[in-house]
């Protein structure tokens, strides 16, 4: 018999086996904390559409479906390798009870107008947007893996483009959800004036004491309250490897980070 997964991919559990993805080994971008960090900004009580940019194998798009039943979701990705590795995800028997809500387009998110709306981005079209763009500089991460290096690190105003894309497809009181590098903030707040408002950020450090090296963010769309920041999400305890009980529950999809 074939072996389905050949040894550059591998098939993973997520959310204690409540979903399953086929991503590449060896090569482009695999899921881990980031993807199920942001996917935990969505609200239990959301509804309606989500949109997952730069959506990859699909991990966040995933987990939210997992989570919330009352959601349809769209991966949108622009390298062909990983929308076919989304699109068997989607088909696996391991997810037929999210299939029916789970739906993949290849796209470019920067893109604008008319050929924007072509790819399946259409205007006021989703409750909810989320995200994890290519936010690291260039100089930060090099690697021969061209499907990696897109995946960690773009030229030119990402959060600027990506910002605008959602601020465009999004609904009015739609929310916006995102992670990325502190380094980030002023390009995110920049990108999301006169777009997204009400602004929440959770900084998340390593352990107690340690600098914050990722920022999670919601905003909803056409909003005029004031920015708000958040209690701090710890990984890990003082000391342990281990992920923290706030952590782990939600990288589980048994809690969510609520508004």
């Amino acid at each position: 018999m074939t072996d389905p997964y050949p040894t550059s991919e591998t098939l993973d559990a997520f959310h204690r086996g409540r979903f399953h993805l086929i991503q590449p080994k060896g090569k482009g971008h695999r899921a881990g904390l980031d993807a199920m960090l942001l996917a935990s900004l969505v609200p239990d009580s959301a509804s309606g559409t989500l949109a997952d940019f730069g959506a990859g194998a699909g991990a966040a798009g995933f987990a939210v479906a997992s989570r919330i039943k009352t959601l349809r979701v769209m991966l949108v990705e622009r390298a062909p390798s990983m929308v076919q590795l989304a699109r068997r995800s989607v088909a696996l028997s391991e997810n037929r009870h999210l299939a029916d809500r789970m739906e993949v387009i290849e796209a470019d998110v920067t893109s604008t107008g008319a050929h924007r709306i072509a790819m399946g981005l259409s205007d006021s079209a989703f409750d909810h947007v989320v995200m994890n763009p290519p936010f690291n500089d260039q100089r930060d991460r090099t690697t021969p893996d061209t499907l990696k290096a897109e995946a960690h690190a773009m030229d030119g105003p990402v959060f600027a483009d990506w910002i605008r894309t959602a601020g465009a497809v999004a609904r009015p009181g739609g929310q916006l959800s995102l992670i990325a590098r502190p380094q980030s903030l002023m390009d995110i707040l920049t990108a999301c004036e006169n777009r997204f408002g009400a602004i929440q950020l959770t900084p998340v450090h390593p352990r107690p004491g340690e600098d914050a090296v990722r920022l999670l963010l919601s905003a909803i769309k056409g909003s005029r309250t004031r920015l708000s920041l958040r209690p701090p999400l710890f990984v890990h305890e003082h000391g342990g490897r281990e992920f923290s009980p706030n952590v782990d529950a939600l990288c589980n999809g048994l809690a969510s980070i609520e508004r």
